[in-house]
């Protein structure tokens, strides 16, 4: 793992969980242990893969956090030479799929 890597993991910890978590009381259980178990730019390549925008992103998209989101660490200009120019597109267009989602959402 480079020195950029264990950065990005230590951040999808303190931001993304626990901050996510104090902030919001939004605490990702399932989160924090894919990242403890793949590693930090695993996880956020995993989430990347899949087809859809995940609840964790569309809970923090109702609680106008979307800053807190895997998907906008990825999309930090430090981190974004760690991702794939597809990767970083799928990153960005989740983050505008879950701001529609939360706006369309009734409430």
């Amino acid at each position: 793992m480079t020195d950029l890597e264990a950065r990005f993991e230590e951040e999808m910890i303190e931001k993304v969980y626990r901050a996510a978590g104090r902030e919001t009381g939004y605490w990702a259980g399932y989160f924090l242990r894919s990242v403890k178990q793949h590693g930090g730019l695993s996880t956020a390549r995993r989430l990347l893969e899949q087809p859809h925008v995940s609840k964790g992103l569309l809970k923090l998209a109702e609680l106008n956090r979307l800053d807190l989101a895997v998907e906008a660490l990825v999309l930090e200009p430090t981190y974004r030479v760690l991702f794939t120019d597809e990767e970083l597109a799928i990153a960005s267009k989740r983050l505008e799929m879950a701001r529609s989602e939360t706006v369309r959402a009734p409430g």
